[in-house]
């Protein structure tokens, strides 16, 4: 795939604000936007599948929702079929994303597995076939290089639970690997991974080793999934028709501290063991607690999947995802 995307990973400069670039950037992967010619019909949206795309383009949101999103998913899923041939702490899990927004899945991959992934992951870096990205905390799309990472990523038990989950056929997006914890402040991935109609995009993170309170486990907020999407007219984004804002993360991260203090959201801690995994709704806040441990590692993979037939973009840099739609 012809990309800027590899320039972007480590790139912070003036370039990375203006709009065109990304535009050029879709125009040199048209294929992987062809798919929108009919979505953007179907949903109304009358410019070009190559143009900055944000929440601003949706006036009018559609009124459709993920099926556990709605009042009576708890009887949706007593009516469901499908839901009885789970296991019991599966079908108890389903119930938990209702109420808090996320599932945790005891032991689901293997020793033996992760232990090959790990070892994939550090020769890739030592190979400099994938390094760091500007955070100096993420290693993106490793799929691409490892058949290990790419089986955990499609790993067709995971995907049918994600399927099942949303209510709609999924398409695996992109994987992020860390070696350490993120320590990234509280945040929604909605609004990095946004979608029309809103809320179909899911995440499933894998613990490659164990957590604990030093080495910066994750947190996140249980029920915040419920809260309305905060999207970038609801905080100083700084965006303009051709430029995006100086630095809308930070601005956003301030907006969700602000919620969380509002709502006296209570914060929850994943002290995660090797093979566990978390899967979180699409609104749920979470984050990265700070690395108390200095040195330590948390080794971890969390990939992101949307929905298919659903127009898929990034409120904060204003453009459309480039998918993968394999048929």
């Amino acid at each position: 795939m012809i990309s800027l995307g590899k320039f972007f990973r480590n790139y912070t400069g003036l370039l990375r604000r203006f709009k065109l670039s990304y535009v050029v950037n879709n125009l040199l992967n048209k294929k992987h936007l062809q798919h929108n010619v009919k979505l953007y019909k179907k949903f109304g949206l009358k410019k070009s599948i190559y143009a900055p795309i944000g929440s601003q383009d949706f006036p009018n949101p559609s009124e459709d929702i993920p099926w556990l999103d709605k009042p009576n998913a708890k009887e949706r899923l007593f009516a469901s079929k499908k839901f009885e041939q789970f296991p019991k702490e599966i079908r108890e899990e389903l119930f938990r994303f209702v109420d808090d927004g996320y599932m945790i899945l005891k032991g689901f991959f293997d020793e033996d597995s992760i232990n090959q992934l790990n070892t994939d992951i550090d020769n890739l870096l030592n190979k400099q076939q994938v390094g760091f990205n500007y955070t100096g905390k993420k290693i993106m799309e490793s799929y691409r290089h490892s058949k290990v990472a790419d089986q955990f990523f499609r790993d067709a038990r995971l995907l049918e639970l994600l399927s099942f989950t949303m209510g709609k056929n999924i398409i695996p997006f992109h994987t992020i690997n860390f070696i350490e914890g993120s320590e990234q402040r509280a945040h929604s991935d909605f609004i990095h991974m946004t979608t029309e109609p809103r809320g179909y995009l899911i995440a499933a993170w894998i613990a490659l080793e164990d957590c604990y309170e030093g080495n910066g486990p994750l947190f996140f907020y249980p029920g915040s999934h419920r809260l309305p999407y905060t999207l970038a007219n609801d905080f100083p984004s700084g965006n303009t028709a051709w430029m995006l804002g100086s630095n809308p993360n930070r601005q956003y991260e301030d907006k969700m501290a602000e919620i969380i203090n509002a709502k006296s959201l209570q914060k929850k801690h994943f002290i995660a063991q090797k093979g566990d995994v978390l899967i979180w709704h699409a609104n749920l806040i979470h984050g990265g607690e700070a690395i108390r441990d200095k040195g330590t590692t948390r080794k971890s993979m969390v990939a992101h999947y949307f929905c298919k037939d659903i127009i898929c973009y990034h409120e904060i840099s204003q453009r459309p995802a480039l998918l993968e739609i394999k048929d």
